[in-house]
């Protein structure tokens, strides 16, 4: 005779489907654990690939240089200085102009030789132009004149030079007079000889003229 089977409970039931439950989790952690084994050579999972470094310039940022004041010298005072006058031209009122002659007489051969002094008789210096340009000689006897330097003259020159308050300077190189009458006309012909007698020379330079003649006497 058959024993009638007796009815488990439902509580038995939720144990064994628990049981099974867990004999399978422990077999799939099983094969998990058998599968992935992190630290067999594999670097070990970090919280962030790269990490963020903060950094700061390595050369460090120049500051402007405060500028310092400097001592700075006074601004000199324009100085003012005596300006010195110009230079002017001689005038007949500065210069005293003589006649010169060698001799006071000439024998008969002899050719006199002419010259010019000039002084300046002022105070202050003064220029004048004293070339063979701005020179004259004239020989007169009474009222006839006889001699001109410039009547044949072929070369002249320009000489400006200072005189100095109070200096007199003379001819370097006398002129020569050959004792014969001048023209223009005559320059390159023969001329007629000045007899014996007393003879006057008046001169000028630089539009100066002597104030008195020279008097000399041929033979």
């Amino acid at each position: 005779m058959t024993r009638p089977t007796r009815r488990l409970s439902p509580a038995v039931y939720r144990r064994r489907r628990l049981v099974v439950v867990l004999v399978l989790l422990a077999i799939v952690a099983g094969v998990v654990l058998a599968i992935w084994q992190p630290w067999n050579g594999a670097p070990a999972p970090s919280a962030s690939a790269t990490p963020v470094v903060r950094t700061t310039s390595a050369t460090p940022t120049a500051a402007t240089p405060t500028p310092t004041p400097t001592e700075t010298s006074p601004t000199p005072e324009p100085t003012t200085t005596a300006t010195e006058p110009a230079i002017t031209a001689c005038s007949t009122a500065d210069i005293s102009v003589q006649a010169v002659t060698d001799k006071d007489a000439y024998g008969a051969g002899e050719l006199p030789q002419l010259s010019i002094t000039l002084s300046n008789e002022s105070t202050v210096p003064c220029l004048i132009n004293v070339g063979t340009a701005t020179q004259s000689f004239v020989i007169t006897s009474g009222s006839d004149t006889w001699w001109r330097s410039t009547d044949c003259q072929t070369e002249s020159s320009d000489q400006v030079v200072q005189l100095e308050a109070g200096q007199t300077v003379s001819s370097v190189t006398p002129v020569t007079w050959d004792r014969s009458r001048s023209s223009v006309e005559t320059c390159d012909g023969a001329r007629p000889q000045a007899p014996a007698g007393y003879f006057h020379l008046s001169v000028s330079i630089g539009g100066i003229e002597a104030a008195d003649t020279r008097v000399f006497q041929l033979r």
